[in-house]
Formats: structure tokens, C-alpha cells, sequence
């Protein structure tokens, strides 16, 4: 289609390594010939996975990932745009948990406000959403490790584990 406004009509197609075979086929036979008017972004955090027949006919552009402070002053301003009361303990761990990612950073956040029922976001309330886990938790089963308390450290990953923390969560935080 041609476009409404504008000189191009833009395409975006996130998570393009999810299509199947017979799409990307059907993509291909497109970008071997596109129109003049049209602009396709192909987006995706798994690029090995697209066969090198669309790759060989893309600019290519990897993104890095977003630096903490550039996320927590994002979450400040999204905070107080929204007069949502969240603690710097709390912002800490939503940038911490996105690894770099805004679009999961304010995800999480979202997560947050919807499942808090206090006036103000706490440390607890997102770690119970993200999964993870006490800083305080982990040094505590870090330090039981390092003392050579085996009991008390199995204590404390069963109560963990019946918390409901997943022991690949359990292993990356500890990390």
C-alpha cells in the first residue's frame, strides 16, 4: 500500500526470528524487490537465527544495551509523570532486573504498580514480581557457603525453593 502521509510507509517486524519457513520464504520474495515506498525494520535479539538469504539483504545495526543510570533516570521520570511512589531500592532493582532492556525496565515497572497494594513500591514488592531475590538473602546464603554451614545453607535454598524461586533464578542471582 502506498502511503497516507508521508514518503515511506515503515514495517516494523519485532521478534523476526519467530517466523516460520513459508514467512520468511514469503519475505524474502518482498525484499529482493521492494517497493520504493517501503521500509522494513527487522528487529530482534536472536539475529543467528534469521537464514542468511534475508540476512545478506539487510543493513544491519546491533543496539547495545542501555546503561543503568540512563534506566534509572528514565524510571525517575516515568515515576514522577505518573505520581508513583516507588523507593530507590525498588527503581535499583527494576533496572538491575532488566539487564539493560528499557522496554523491560518499564514493563517490570508497570508490574509493579499493579501489584502493589501499598501507597509506595517497595524492594519486596518487585522481587515478588521479577522472581528474584534479596540481596540479603543471597549474602546470607552466600555467607552460610563460605562458613562451611552446609545445614543452615540447604535450609536456607529450601525455603527459598518453597517460596517459589526457580533454582536457574537462584543461580544467576548468586552469580
Amino acid at each position: 500500500f502506498l502511503p497516507s502521509v508521508g514518503k515511506y510507509k515503515v514495517y516494523i517486524i519485532d521478534e523476526v526470528h519467530m517466523l516460520s519457513n513459508a514467512a520468511f520464504n514469503a519475505l524474502l520474495k518482498t525484499l529482493e524487490e521492494p517497493p520504493k515506498h517501503v521500509i522494513f525494520i527487522l528487529a530482534t535479539t536472536e539475529p543467528y537465527k534469521l537464514p542468511n538469504t534475508i540476512l545478506s539483504r539487510c543493513q544491519r545495526f546491533d543496539f547495545q544495551s542501555i546503561s543503568m543510570d540512563d534506566i534509572l533516570k528514565r524510571l525517575n521520570i516515568v515515576a514522577d509523570e505518573e505520581n508513583v511512589k516507588i523507593s530507590q531500592e525498588a527503581l535499583h532493582q527494576i533496572a538491575a532486573s532488566s539487564e539493560g532492556g528499557m522496554r523491560d525496565a518499564l514493563s517490570l515497572f508497570d508490574q509493579c504498580i499493579s501489584y502493589s497494594i501499598n501507597p509506595e513500591i517497595t524492594l519486596d514488592d518487585v522481587l515478588a514480581v521479577s522472581g528474584n531475590i534479596s540481596y540479603l538473602k543471597i549474602i546470607e546464603l552466600l555467607n552460610t557457603c563460605i562458613s562451611e554451614d552446609e545445614s543452615n545453607a540447604v535450609i536456607l535454598l529450601d525455603k527459598m525453593l518453597k517460596e517459589g524461586k526457580e533454582v536457574p533464578r537462584i543461580i544467576n542471582d548468586l552469580v
